[in-house]
C-alpha cells in the first residue's frame, strides 16, 4: 500500500518521483549547461567552432521546442498511452539522445540527438509532475500537496546544481563526449529508479476518459499544429532572413496561427468563460517577457560567463579546486583546428573536416596584454559552465526564505494574489537584468572583465523572481481555464515557456552586433519592468476571475 503512516510522512511515491526527477534534471540541465560551450568551441578539442549566432540560434531553437513539445506528449498521455508508459518512452529517448551527443564530429547526429530530446522531453516532463498531483488527489493527502511540489522542485535542483561540476570535470579530464554521456547515464539511473517504485506509483496512473467537450487531438492537429507545420515551412523557405536565420523565421512564422487560434478561442467564448480565457492570455503575454530572461541562463549569459567575466581563480584556492578538474586551463597559442560547421564547408567547397587557424581562447578576447601568461605558462580559469549552477544554488538558498515571507504575508491576510506575483516576479525578473546592465557599465568590457559578482547577483535576483511566477503558472491554468479547454490552456502556457527560450535566442543571435552590451540587457530589462507596471491595474479584476474560476471547479 503507498499510504501515508499515521507520523504525517509522504508516501513513498514522492521519493520514487523525486529522485527519478532528480537524475532527468541532472541529465537535461548538463546538457544545457554545455550545449553552446559545445557548439562554440575552437579550442581544437572536439567541438564545432562555430560562431555565437549560429550557436545561440541552436540553443534558443532547441529550447523553444524543448518546451513546446510538452503540450502534445501531455494530451497523448492523457488520452492514450498514461503517465508511467509516456515517463518510459520519454526517458529512454532522452537518454538516447545524450549518448548520441556524445559521438563527435557529425552535424546530422548532432540534430537527430537534439531531435530525440526534444521529442522525449515532451513524454516525460509534464507526466511526472502530472502523476505527482494524482497522488496527492486523494483527500487525505490533499493537505500536504504543497509541501510535496516544493519537496519535488527541490529535487529538480539538486540534479540542476550538481551537474555542471560532473560536466566540468568530464570536459576538462577526458572530453565533451564523456561529458554528455553522463547526461545519458543520469537518465537511466533515473529510469532504473522509477522502475524499481512504479508499484508506488501505479494507482495514479489513470488514464481521462475522453468527455464530449474535449476537442479531439485530430482536431487540435488540424486547427493547430498543421497551420503552424505550413508556416514554419513558409518562413524557412523565403529567400533571406527577416529574424537573424531560417530556423527563426520558420518559429515566428509558425507561432502566428498558433496565436491566431488562441484568441479565436476566446473570441468564440461566452460570458464567464471569456473572461477566463481572457485572464490566462494576458498573464501569458507576460509570461513570455518572463520565460525570454529565465532562458537567457544558457544563452547570452553563458556568453557573458565564458568570456566578460573574472574567472581566474585565486591562487590560495587553486590547489582546492584542482584534484575536481574544476579549473580551465588556457594559453597564448593558437592551432589548426578542424572545423566541422556544414554551411562553412559549404561556402569553402571543402571535403570532409576543414583545417583553420583558430583565434585564441575567447577569454583573451578582453584581458589586457599585460595580463595575458607568459609563453610556457598558463591562465587558470574557473570553467564556465560552472555559472550555471548559480540559479539552482540561490534557489536552494532562497526557497525557504521566499515561502516564509509568503506565509508571512498570509498570516497578516496581505496575501498576495496570483496576478500580482505574476507583476512582481515580472518586475523583479527585469531588474536581475538591471543588474547586468550595471556590470556593462561598471568598466570598458571590451578591455576589461568584471568581477564574478555581478553574475552571482543578477542570478540572485532573478531567483526571486523564479520562485514568485514559475510555481504558480500551472496551478493558475489548472484553476482557470474552463474545464473544456483545460488541456488547451496548459498548451498554452508551455507555448508562452516556449517563445521565450527561443526570444531569449534570437536577441542573443545579435549579441556580436551589440557594440554597447548593456543595451542588450536593457531591452529585456525595460520591456519586463513596463509589462509587470502595467499588470498591476488590472491585478484585482484579473484575481477575481482567478477567485471565481477555482471556486466554481471545486
Amino acid at each position: 500500500m503507498n499510504q501515508p503512516a499515521k507520523t504525517g510522512k509522504h508516501p513513498r511515491g514522492l521519493y520514487v518521483l523525486f529522485f527519478t526527477e532528480m537524475w532527468e534534471r541532472f541529465g537535461y540541465y548538463l546538457m544545457i549547461g554545455i550545449l553552446l560551450l559545445y557548439l562554440t568551441d575552437t579550442t581544437g578539442h572536439g567541438g564545432f567552432g562555430m560562431d555565437n549566432a549560429r550557436g545561440v540560434d541552436i540553443v534558443g531553437t532547441y529550447v523553444a521546442l524543448v518546451y513546446l513539445t510538452p503540450f502534445i506528449g501531455g494530451l497523448i498521455a492523457d488520452r492514450y498511452l498514461g503517465y508511467i508508459k509516456s515517463i518510459f518512452i520519454g526517458g529512454s529517448l532522452m537518454a538516447l539522445g545524450y549518448f548520441l551527443l556524445s559521438i563527435p564530429g557529425n552535424s546530422t547526429l548532432l540534430y537527430i540527438s537534439l531531435l530525440c530530446v526534444i521529442v522525449g522531453n515532451g513524454f516525460f516532463k509534464p507526466n511526472i509532475s502530472t502523476l505527482l498531483g494524482n497522488i496527492y488527489n486523494k483527500e487525505e493527502l490533499r493537505p500536504k500537496k504543497d509541501v510535496a511540489y516544493n519537496i519535488f522542485y527541490m529535487g529538480i535542483n539538486i540534479g540542476a546544481f550538481v551537474c555542471n561540476f560532473v560536466a566540468a570535470y568530464l570536459r576538462i579530464n577526458y572530453t565533451w563526449g564523456w561529458a554528455f554521456a553522463a547526461a545519458g547515464i543520469g537518465m537511466v539511473l533515473g529510469l532504473i529508479w522509477f522502475a524499481t517504485g512504479v508499484k508506488h506509483v501505479k494507482h495514479a496512473d489513470v488514464i481521462k476518459p475522453v468527455q464530449k467537450e474535449d476537442m479531439p487531438i485530430s482536431k487540435i492537429f488540424l486547427y493547430v499544429f498543421l497551420p503552424a507545420i505550413i508556416a514554419g515551412a513558409i518562413g524557412w523557405f523565403i529567400p533571406g532572413n527577416l529574424i537573424g536565420s531560417d530556423s527563426n523565421d520558420a518559429f515566428i512564422f509558425a507561432c502566428v496561427p498558433i496565436i491566431i487560434f488562441y484568441f479565436g478561442i476566446w473570441f468564440r467564448a461566452k460570458g464567464f468563460d471569456r473572461k477566463r480565457v481572457s485572464t490566462l492570455l494576458i498573464l501569458f503575454g507576460v509570461a513570455i517577457i518572463f520565460w525570454n530572461i529565465y532562458n537567457q541562463n544558457s544563452t547570452a549569459l553563458t556568453i557573458w560567463a565564458q568570456t566578460y567575466t573574472d574567472r581566474e581563480a585565486p591562487k590560495a584556492v587553486q590547489p582546492l579546486l584542482k584534484p575536481f578538474a574544476f579549473l580551465n586551463t588556457i594559453n597564448t597559442k593558437t592551432q589548426e583546428v578542424p572545423i566541422l560547421d556544414e554551411q562553412f564547408k559549404a561556402k569553402t567547397g571543402a571535403d570532409g573536416n576543414v583545417l583553420t587557424h583558430q583565434g585564441l581562447d575567447p577569454y583573451l578576447q578582453n584581458l589586457p596584454k599585460e595580463k595575458w601568461p607568459p609563453e610556457g605558462q598558463d591562465l587558470k580559469l574557473v570553467s564556465t559552465e560552472i555559472y550555471q549552477s548559480i540559479n539552482p544554488f540561490w534557489i536552494i538558498v532562497l526557497t525557504p526564505i521566499i515561502v516564509g515571507f509568503f506565509g508571512w504575508l498570509k498570516s497578516r491576510r496581505k496575501e498576495l494574489s496570483t496576478p500580482n506575483k505574476f507583476a512582481w516576479g515580472t518586475i523583479i525578473a527585469g531588474l536581475s537584468s538591471v543588474v547586468m546592465v550595471a556590470a556593462c557599465l561598471s568598466t570598458n568590457v571590451y578591455h576589461n572583465k568584471v568581477s564574478t559578482g555581478w553574475i552571482f547577483a543578477s542570478y540572485g535576483v532573478f531567483t526571486i523572481s523564479e520562485l514568485f511566477v514559475s510555481p504558480v503558472g500551472l496551478s493558475l491554468v489548472s484553476k482557470v481555464a474552463p474545464r473544456r479547454l483545460t488541456a488547451l490552456m496548459m498548451g498554452g502556457w508551455f507555448i508562452t515557456t516556449s517563445l521565450g527560450g527561443k526570444i531569449s535566442g534570437i536577441l542573443a543571435g545579435f549579441w556580436d552586433k551589440f557594440d554597447n552590451k548593456a543595451v542588450f540587457f536593457a531591452i529585456s530589462a525595460i520591456a519586463a519592468i513596463v509589462a509587470g507596471l502595467l499588470l498591476f491595474p488590472l491585478a484585482k479584476r484579473l484575481n477575481k476571475v482567478v477567485v471565481e474560476a477555482a471556486e466554481s471547479n471545486d
